[in-house]
């Protein structure tokens, strides 16, 4: 399971839950149910990290949860 934050939120437009994953520019998924949405990201950030390896590109560190005062 990665660490990095996930957006996940319905389209009506694709009928289907999209996930983004902001830190990682371009990275996004979708599913027809939110636990296949969130399973198929998953997928895409483990190929998105693995890509920028094989291109020598920095990946970023999981930010976390930020918190507000």
């Amino acid at each position: 399971m990665s660490k990095y934050e996930l957006v996940i939120y319905w389209s009506n437009e694709d009928n289907a839950f999209i996930v983004e994953v902001p830190e990682l520019p371009g990275c996004m998924a979708d599913g027809a149910t939110y636990q296949e949405a969130v399973a198929n990201a998953e997928r895409v950030i483990g190929e998105w990290v693995e890509t920028a390896m094989n291109l020598g590109r920095s990946i970023p560190e999981p930010r976390g949860r930020l918190l507000y005062a």
